[in-house]
């Protein structure tokens, strides 16, 4: 038997390791099968270029929990380690040797599929064992070793006994992590980590029922077997090409990773590329809803199979972490404990080669299926919207796709509604006005006022749209937004010159100043008197475009920190139309209690029809009605 220290540059490398190294206890398990997955790898690979003279067959990881001896087996079928090696592999702690298997074997064939990069997997046994063990074999014709550490540089090597080649290693566990010792646990990390790991794992075994034997009665029990528990998928759909699936074998593979989400996703988009970066993977467009943060966190990152993350911020663009799915590479680089990403250019090329395939597909999916796109728009629309505001690239792309639709649900393009529009709906600064209700319900009366008017309007309602209209407004010329009860209706109002007013200019005078003196006590009040046809609204309110938008921009993170304004204050327009019959009765009382009387309740009414009436307001507003009713 042979002793020694392992080769390692300080004393207490063991407790960094079990503090420092890992963000998670748990990644123990998924670091150990990953090493279990490259031993069996590199046998595949050996044999099949001839330096193996092995049988491959059908190797297997089993894991097995030994909760009364507080032991847990990992045991692989791969090529094992000589004495030589466990010493080089072992006890030089950081020495990779997956690094140096791969910069060997690098011209002979293709991509083994190696996951090791920093040699440290191993050790992360540490952080849950008092005790490992390591029981190995070559495939090479050399005898069986056994190692022994107890987590101090110390470690024992010596001869075992052990006849099949294959690596078992043996976790002796802490009393601090007994929780790992639970079948429960143990399943729930592997269904976490290694779902979809590329060597079948094996967890135990469980009952299977067979077919009834010929003959045999109804009410026989079906007879039944025990087989291996295998609870992955070595081969899951993104390692397919395209052309070799079918569209219920996607739908198959996302019910796959979201057992317990009953929706069907809308549509696919499958990566595949091997230059001048390997990346596979499938994303899923799912139905989303206004709200931009519940979504996130849906898209898993794996590493040749091996889960690393389901934050993916920095490889996927942020618009499209509201997405679902797989993304597998292994030119990610990832930090010593695989859990966090490092910034680099290939990270950048990746997240753009994602953004140029979904707006791709995109395109595609709009000009072959217009109707379903449509139909798929306000379940997809948050991410485009959301893209076109923050990606320049995809804004050029979504140019072609990108969907207006109106109220009454009628979708265009931005270039066939500039074409719509623009003959009709122009201000006196001949800009192209373009008029958007956020809420159909809660803007009805003045989307009905302007429809009859001629006017088209659009629907617009995601919490993207007031950032949105900013950037189309800047990168188009001679164009403006407007939303259905904004001052800028008053334009094109007013650029009609249809009616004249029935009120003389002293009349106006009178008028104004009686409404003055009782919206005076409203903040944030100024009133306009504009001559309409009689049909129109007495008392219509308003809000300045601008004011209007800084405050939305300021409720979804914008306004306040993009434009240093801090709490922006109500400011509205009390637009009075001055041929309005009840307009020229308030002016016609004879008493100022019933002037006012009815001057509040015409204003309380309007502010009715904006959403502004709440509270203690509201409750006098009907009051007072029920007493003018009486």
């Amino acid at each position: 038997m042979a002793t020694g220290k392992i080769n390692v540059s300080v004393e207490n490398i063991f407790p960094l390791i079990k503090k420092f190294l890992y963000s998670d206890h748990e990644i123990f398990l998924r670091e150990l099968i990953s090493n279990a997955t490259d031993a069996t790898l590199k046998l595949k690979h050996l044999t099949s270029i001839g330096e193996a003279k092995v049988e491959y067959g059908n190797p297997m990881i089993e894991i097995r929990v030994d909760k009364d001896a507080k032991k847990i087996h990992i045991t692989d079928q791969g090529v094992g380690m000589t004495e030589e090696e466990v010493k080089k592999y072992i006890n030089e702690v950081a020495f990779s040797g997956a690094e140096e298997f791969l910069d060997k074997y690098k011209d002979a064939g293709k991509d083994a599929g190696i996951i090791g990069h920093f040699g440290l997997g191993f050790y992360s046994a540490f952080m849950v064992a008092e005790k490992v063990e390591i029981i190995t074999k070559s495939f090479k014709d050399e005898p069986a070793v056994r190692w022994v550490c107890d987590g101090s540089p110390e470690f024992e090597l010596s001869a075992a006994e052990k006849t099949d080649r294959g690596t078992e290693i043996i976790l002796h566990i802490a009393e601090d992590s007994t929780e790992f010792l639970e079948d429960s646990r143990i399943r729930e990390l592997l269904t976490k980590y290694n779902k979809f790991m590329p060597i079948s794992i094996k967890f135990g075994t469980k009952t299977e029922t067979l077919p009834k034997p010929e003959g045999a009665k109804e009410e026989d029990p079906a007879p039944t077997q025990e087989v291996d528990d295998i609870i992955n998928n070595p081969n899951p759909a993104w390692t397919k090409k395209p052309a070799d699936l079918e569209e219920e074998d996607y739908k198959g593979f996302y019910r796959e990773l979201y057992p317990m989400q009953f929706e069907e996703p809308l549509f696919n988009i499958h990566l595949n590329v091997d230059y001048p970066f390997n990346l596979t993977g499938i994303l899923y467009f799912p139905k989303l809803t206004n709200d931009l943060n519940v979504q996130k966190d849906k898209i898993q990152l794996y590493q040749n199979q091996v889960f690393v993350t389901d934050n993916v911020e920095g490889i996927v663009p942020e618009f499209l972490t509201m997405l679902r799915g797989v993304i597998d590479s292994p030119d990610i680089p990832l930090n010593v404990s695989r859990s966090y990403l490092q910034a680099d250019g290939a990270v950048k090329k990746i997240s753009s080669y994602i953004t140029k395939k979904v707006g791709d597909k995109l395109n595609s999916l709009f000009k072959n299926s217009r109707e379903d796109f449509e139909q798929k728009w306000n379940d997809i629309k948050v991410v485009i919207e959301y893209g076109m505001l923050s990606e320049e690239k995809f804004f050029e792309k979504a140019e072609k796709f990108a969907l207006y639709p109106t109220v009454d649900g009628t979708y265009y393009t931005y270039t066939e509604l500039e074409e719509k529009i623009k003959a009709m709906q122009t201000d006196k600064d001949d800009k192209l006005v373009i008029l958007y209700a956020s809420n159909k319900e809660e803007q009805h009366s003045y989307i009905e006022a302007a429809k009859a008017k001629g006017y088209e309007v659009l629907l617009l309602d995601s919490p993207i749209v007031p950032h949105l209209l900013q950037k189309l407004e800047t990168s188009k010329e001679k164009i403006s937004f407007a939303r259905v009860d904004a001052d800028h209706l008053d334009n094109l109002i007013k650029k009609e010159e249809t009616a004249i007013s029935k009120l003389s200019d002293e009349e106006k005078d009178s008028l104004k100043a009686d409404l003055e003196k009782v919206v005076g006590e409203q903040s944030g009040y100024t009133v306009q008197l504009e001559a309409m046809d009689s049909s129109a609204q007495p008392f219509i309110i308003t809000e300045p475009e601008f004011m209007r938008r800084m405050k939305d921009m300021q409720q979804t993170g914008g306004g306040g920190g993009m434009f240093g304004m801090g709490n922006m204050p109500d400011m509205f327009n009390l637009i009075v139309n001055t041929n309005h019959e009840l307009v020229g009765e308030i002016l016609n009382t004879k008493t100022a209690k019933k002037r006012e009387r009815l001057i509040n309740q015409s204003l309380d009414l309007a502010r009715l029809s904006k959403g502004l009436l709440k509270g203690e307001e509201l409750t006098n507003f009907i009051n007072r009605s029920y007493e003018m009713i009486k």
